[in-house]
């Protein structure tokens, strides 16, 4: 667990350095649940890859394995907040992570594809790459003009979360 530059204040996040000590940076972005053992294992898993990878506890410390928590934490989450957080998380990577390059990849899965996708909006010219699994969340709406990054974007055609029209919309 590191500290997180976050605008002034500070944050935190799980980072794992590269296997070779350092590599292409990759910001992993947290579902629904929070910063939880298995967002830790893909930072890990990244990390055993090559890539120097961190994710930001954006829900700072709350965690839950309870749906109906989980929907309330997302919905709880405070966007500007989350947008410094993940400023911050890019900053940390560049600088005190070891990540190569002058920009870093995000990936998130469920509510933080959404904010992987924001992530490149609020960092437009330090995010290079964005993976965007199944990315929902209702009050994240990133401003596509600043976009430089190209996306990857998986969607399922029936899923409950993000509809099929919300994928065309996005599109």
């Amino acid at each position: 667990i590191v500290d997180v530059p976050s605008n002034g204040t500070r944050g935190s996040g799980y980072f794992a350095p590269a296997a070779s000590g350092s590599g292409p940076g990759v910001l992993v972005i947290q579902e629904w649940w929070g910063l939880v053992p298995h967002i830790k294992d893909v930072v890990d898993r990244f990390a055993a890859a090559g890539f120097s990878a961190l994710a930001p506890d954006l829900y700072r410390g709350a965690t839950t394995t309870e749906p109906d928590e989980a929907g309330k934490l997302m919905m709880a989450l405070n966007i500007d907040q989350a947008a410094k957080d993940l400023r911050g998380a890019v900053q940390y990577l560049l600088q005190q992570g070891d990540a190569t390059g002058d920009k870093v990849g995000t990936i998130g899965f469920c509510m933080g594809g959404q904010l992987a996708l924001y992530a490149a909006t609020v960092s437009p010219d330090q995010v290079g790459a964005v993976a965007d699994f199944y990315g929902v969340h209702p009050g994240v709406q990133p401003d596509l003009s600043k976009l430089k990054a190209p996306v990857l974007g998986a969607f399922a055609e029936r899923d409950g979360f993000a509809s099929p029209q919300a994928t065309r919309e996005l599109e």
